[in-house]
This record gives C-alpha cells, structure tokens and sequence, in this order.
C-alpha cells in the first residue's frame, strides 16, 4: 500500500467511525437509552424496560462480534477486552467510582454526550470534568496512584480472558467455532430474555435494542476490518487506522473524552492527530443534536442550584477516575467489552452497577436531608 492510499485511508476510517457514532447518538437521544436510567427505572418504578433494551444491545452486540470473527473479518485478539491478565480489582473499584459517579452527573459519558446534543449545559460541565479527570488517571496524579494501587492486584488466565477461549481450549473447538457458540448461547439468551417482554416489542425498543447493538458491532468491523493494514507503508508493522490503544476498538467514551479535549487544547501541535475516539465523541453529539431537532426536544438547561452544580461536578470527576480504571464505561466495558463475552468486562459491570446503587441511596439520603 502507498502512504498515499493509507492516508486515504484513514481518512475513510475517521469518517466510517464518526457516521456510526452519529447514529449511536442519534438513536440514543430518541429512544432515551440510558444504562443509568435502566437501573433508576427497577430501583424506583420496578419497570425492566431499559434493562431489557441494554441487554438486546449486548446480546446483538455480541452475536455481530463473533460472527465476523467466525468469517474471519476480525480477529478477538486484537481487542485488550480479551487479554489473559483479569485485573478485576481495577474492574471493580473503578466500575463502583463510575457507577456512584453517573447517578451524581445524571447519566454516563455517552449520556452525557447525548444530553449536550440536545441542548444540555450541565452535561458540558460534566463532559469537561469527566475529560480532565481521565486525563489525570491516564497518565497524571491519579494514574501514579491507580499503577501503584489496584492495577497491581490481577490473575493470568492462560486459555484467554474470554469465554470463547475457555470453550476453545477446554473442549477442543476452534477459535471461530467457539466464539460463535458463546455468543449465540449467550447473546442469543440475552435477546430472547430482552424480547419475552410482550410490552417490551414496540418500534421504540426494537430500535434502541437492536439499533445500538449493531452499532457497536459496526465499530468494531471500522476498527478491525476496514481499519487494518497490514503493512504499514513506512514501518511495515501491521497497524489499526485511528486507533489511540493500537488495538482494534469499538464505542467507548471515558478516555476518548480526554482525547477530545487534548486534541482540542493542542490542535496546532502536528503530532496530535485526530482519533478513533475523538470523532466518536464528537460524532454521538452530532447525532444527539440531528435527532434533537428532528422531534423538537432541543433546549438549554441549566443546573438548579449550587448543590445540584457540585453534585455532576463531583459526578463527572468520579466517572473519569473510575472509568479510566475500570478500563471503560457502560458502553466500553458494558457494550463494546461484554460483546467480546469478557470476564474483565461483566466484573466491571458488576461494580458499575453496585456503585450505582449506593448512588441511589445517597440521593435518597439527601432528599431526607432537604
């Protein structure tokens, strides 16, 4: 390949991921799909709606993901979700700062994003200090801390950190075979679980299950499959198009966020090129926006008080941290990771969601308090 179709290349890539991006964006804003929000609704109203759209999302998600991987399309190894070293106190503390983190920002980094396209300033404010925060647990004070602390506490699993490689190497199969198998038991339940809801199957929550599912999937065929070369024209290495991680990547928000706004700050510096993360974020506010404006729900809001102001500063600062360390967010580790049916991944859920349930009782605890 001549650096010149490379460069084309990926270019073609930044758009692809960018287009997937606004469409994730756009059907989030629409059919109001939340990972907070599902929690929220069982907690408050007993109402598993959301829930079962979320898990529609990973069961299609992952159905898509080893069903490229089968073809060939895409290889699970080049995905860090399915690395053999489980660093499952990261998982956990950093999923429980996450999840304590969006119920005090009123939603995740994707729901951040989306919430700025429909006219949001407290989700700015949370984009802002949830970027800054990760960018400190990437490679400032925070990150010192979290090498030193909880990154040290992991196991090897030598067949692989995903399920797939536990039935290949325990019963024989093949890789494709296996991962194939796992996501078709797996993803298949999920969905099935997801569609048992007579209530459920209406248009709004096929299109938010099934919808984000295949974008997230769709990821990871830009990232894997149109993104790869190879050779590299220069270096002959084998390299992702866009990717910041170096490996093959799907919808995650946590990181790109601090990308976004390094890139912003260092624009002329011609070393800071334009990402895989970078246009995702910028792509699902597009696509909040679009869909913002199409149904006339677009307008500005504003926070209430100084304490609703601290609580999605704090917020915002927690779900940095803890999504940095937790190696994700509810769409990195909770869609593009469990969609690779990994063990890091499900543990980081687990402490996401365990964190937003004491998110839960502290608001309540305020509301007593008021």
């Amino acid at each position: 390949m001549e650096l010149a179709q490379f460069n084309a290349l990926h270019s073609q890539v930044l758009w692809a991921a960018f287009a997937v991006a606004a469409v994730f964006g756009f059907i989030a804003q629409r059919t109001h799909f939340c990972t907070m929000g599902a929690i929220s609704d069982i907690v408050n109203m007993g109402d598993w709606t959301r829930m079962r759209m979320w898990a529609m999302a990973v069961g299609v998600a992952a159905i898509g993901f080893y069903g490229m991987a089968a073809l060939g399309w895409i290889d699970p190894k080049q995905s860090f979700y399915t690395a053999a070293r489980i660093v499952w106190l990261s998982a956990l503390v950093g999923g429980a700062l996450f999840g304590f983190g969006m119920v005090l920002g009123s939603g995740c980094g994707s729901k951040t994003l989306v919430r700025i396209g429909g006219g949001s300033l407290k989700g700015l404010v949370v984009f802002l200090a949830m970027g800054v925060a990760a960018f400190m647990t990437l490679r400032g004070v925070f990150a010192v801390v979290r090498v030193n602390t909880v990154d040290r506490v992991a196991f090897e699993l030598p067949a692989g950190g995903a399920l797939p490689n536990w039935l290949s190497s325990g019963l024989g199969w093949s890789a494709g075979q296996a991962g194939l198998v796992g996501a078709l038991v797996v993803g298949g339940a999920l969905v099935i679980w997801a569609l048992a809801s007579r209530d459920f199957r209406q248009a709004n929550n096929l299109l938010a299950g099934l919808g984000i599912g295949l974008t997230v999937a769709a990821m990871w065929w830009v990232s894997g499959r149109l993104g790869f070369v190879a050779e590299h024209p220069e270096t002959l290495d084998a390299v992702f198009l866009g990717s910041n991680s170096g490996r093959m990547e799907s919808l995650t928000f946590t990181a790109p966020m601090a990308y976004t706004i390094d890139w912003l700050i260092f624009f002329s510096d011609s070393s800071k090129v334009l990402t895989f993360g970078v246009v995702t974020v910028v792509g699902v506010v597009v696509g909040s926006f679009v869909s913002s404006l199409l149904d006339r729900s677009f307008r500005w809001e504003g926070f209430r008080s100084t304490q609703d102001t601290a609580l999605h500063l704090v917020g915002g600062l927690l779900m940095g941290i803890g999504g940095v360390t937790a190696l994700g967010c509810t769409i990195g580790q909770g869609l593009s990771g469990l969609s690779t049916l990994s063990l890091t991944s499900l543990l980081a859920v687990v402490g996401i969601v365990l964190g937003a349930l004491l998110g839960f009782r502290f608001q309540m605890w305020l509301l007593e308090r008021e």
